[in-house]
């Protein structure tokens, strides 16, 4: 039976530890909107954060369902990271509900060069063309070289301590993101036909960081479902130009792209847009993943 002294006691020894050197700290808390986002945090942040993310890697980030248990994760935050180019407008709801008045919330595309950007208005007809430009940035690992280096300066504003850690971190990991975009080049550059379809506009910035044309995308503008002519329109063009392969997302139907494989013979290669989980490294392992599945290794 512990007595009201040795609890005392305890409790001192336990605070004497706590003030030692090299006693644990509590952890950044960050939530990301993807996955690709939080695995970036990590490489940046190290030991220091705690990362979570909110939408899965192989679901349509486009439409994300807004829980409870969101706004319960995102209130013990300190930092969240928004994808930004109106892509997880789903976020703000999330955000507002957390009632985290210290909450920093980092827009991850504030400093990114956006492509396929509307010269005009922007209406229904064109289907989910962002106004802001194309927001699936990236799958450009060039783009993820400068997210690191604005999370780490946001990770440094909430821990000073360790603000010059955290910038030599996305500095190497920039160094990573160069050399796998260096490879991949060389790697499709070796192709006798660097070209390909896709079936949503989600691989714009991975084709312009690695040298692939697309030909043509299943989606006849996106978010709206091929319709019969536009998928002769496919098979055409495919045996025209002998594309070897279609790069498709996993949460759309598998109709169209067994149906372009049957009357051309292309390869239909399933590769979600985000990397599997938030740990360091997988961002990078995922842009080479994509790279593969290209290619067919």
């Amino acid at each position: 039976m512990f007595t009201r002294i040795s609890i005392r006691a305890a409790a001192l020894v336990a605070a004497i530890a706590l003030m030692a050197p090299g006693a644990a700290l509590a952890k950044l808390q960050v939530v990301a909107s993807i996955t690709d986002l939080a695995s970036i945090a990590a490489s940046v942040g190290g030991d220091a954060v705690e990362v979570a993310t909110i939408a899965r890697p192989n679901t349509d980030v486009h439409h994300v369902e807004v829980l409870p248990s969101y706004m319960v994760r995102v209130s013990k935050a300190q930092l969240y990271l928004k994808v930004g180019l109106t892509l997880d407008q789903w976020a703000d709801p999330i955000i507002d509900g957390s009632r985290n008045a210290k909450l920093m919330v980092l827009d991850c595309a504030q400093h990114i060069q956006p492509l396929e950007v509307p010269a005009g208005r922007v209406d229904a007809r064109m289907g989910d063309v962002h106004p802001n430009g194309n927001p699936h940035y990236w799958l450009d690992p060039a783009n993820g070289g400068i997210v690191a280096a604005d999370i780490a300066e946001a990770l440094g504003r909430l821990d000073p301590a360790h603000a010059q850690d955290y910038l030599a971190r996305a500095a190497t990991f920039a160094e990573s993101c160069s050399a796998a975009r260096a490879a991949a080049r060389t790697r499709f550059a070796a192709l006798s036909a660097p070209t390909i379809l896709t079936y949503h506009a989600s691989w714009v910035y991975f084709a312009a960081a690695t040298g692939l044309e697309i030909a043509g995308t299943v989606e006849p503008v996106p978010g709206i479902p091929p319709t019969g002519s536009h998928l002769q329109e496919l098979v055409d063009l495919v045996k025209q130009r002998r594309i070897p392969v279609l790069l498709q997302e996993p949460y759309f139907s598998d109709e169209a792209g067994s149906f372009l494989a049957r009357s051309t013979g292309i390869r239909v290669a399933k590769v979600s847009p985000s990397c599997d989980d938030t740990k360091a490294g997988s961002y990078l392992s995922h842009f080479q993943a994509a790279v593969a599945a290209v290619t067919g290794a």
